[in-house]
């Protein structure tokens, strides 16, 4: 519970460059990933094992997709600000 709550105050409160912005998603990430696990240990069901195998494929795809939009997004704007990025229209 501390973790998620965290990574939402992570989000919230900074606002200023993508890559930090991205870190709090994997803190959350990982904040569910314990949350599968303590509640498939304590139920006796390997549901939640499988699931918390399955969340680190997930956040590396995340991460992937999202190094791989910072560099598009530096290569035509110059900078990862999120002020340049907002006056992005399309």
């Amino acid at each position: 519970m501390i973790i998620s709550i965290s990574g939402i105050r992570g989000i919230l409160l900074n606002r200023r460059n993508i890559p930090i912005m991205s870190m709090p998603i994997e803190s959350m990430l990982l904040a569910v990933n314990s949350n599968f696990l303590v509640f498939s240990v304590s139920s006796d069901d390997m549901m939640g094992q499988s699931f918390a195998s399955l969340v680190p494929t997930v956040a590396a795809a995340e991460s992937a997709i999202g190094l791989a939009i910072f560099v598009i997004t530096f290569r035509v704007r110059g900078t990862i600000a999120i002020e340049s990025i907002n006056s992005i229209q399309g």
